[in-house]
Formats: C-alpha cells, sequence, structure tokens
C-alpha cells in the first residue's frame, strides 16, 4: 500500500474542475494528486517548493563543505579585501 505524504487529497478530476479553488482550500498544505486511489503528483504552494529546493542546496553545501575539511589538503589562506 503506498505511503500518501500530504494531509489533503484530490483526483485528477478535481484538479482539472478548478485548480484554483484546490490550490486555496489547501490553505498552503501539499496536496496529493490521486489517480484511481494512487498518488500520481503533489501539488504545493510555490514558496513550499522554493524552501524545499533550498533545503536540498544547503545539504549539497554542506556535504561539499565536509568533504573539503576532510580531504587531506592543506587549507589556503585568503584575504576577502583581495578577491
Amino acid at each position: 500500500m503506498q505511503r500518501i505524504h500530504a494531509t489533503e487529497a484530490a483526483s485528477i478530476s478535481e484538479l482539472k474542475k478548478n485548480p484554483t479553488k484546490l490550490i486555496s482550500e489547501a490553505h498552503g498544505k501539499p496536496v496529493a494528486i490521486l489517480n484511481h486511489n494512487t498518488a500520481t503528483a503533489y501539488l504545493v504552494p510555490a514558496h513550499t517548493f522554493e524552501k524545499i529546493l533550498e533545503q536540498l542546496d544547503d545539504q549539497l553545501l554542506e556535504k561539499l563543505v565536509y568533504q573539503r575539511l576532510h580531504d587531506g589538503k592543506k587549507a589556503v589562506k585568503v584575504n576577502l579585501n583581495d578577491l
């Protein structure tokens, strides 16, 4: 059985009928879009999607920083005024 990662759900037919109403009634929460009772997509507000992307970018940067801190190379001293 598939797990739905939203408290709100709507069918694709409901989405087609009135997408604006569906978005406004969700009050900023994600909506699972169902096709034959299976989640096929999630509808999230733009600001939520942007936050998700920022979090993913932060995680990638954190991983890169951790790798560089532990790669065994000597640190290079940099003066910000010289950049």
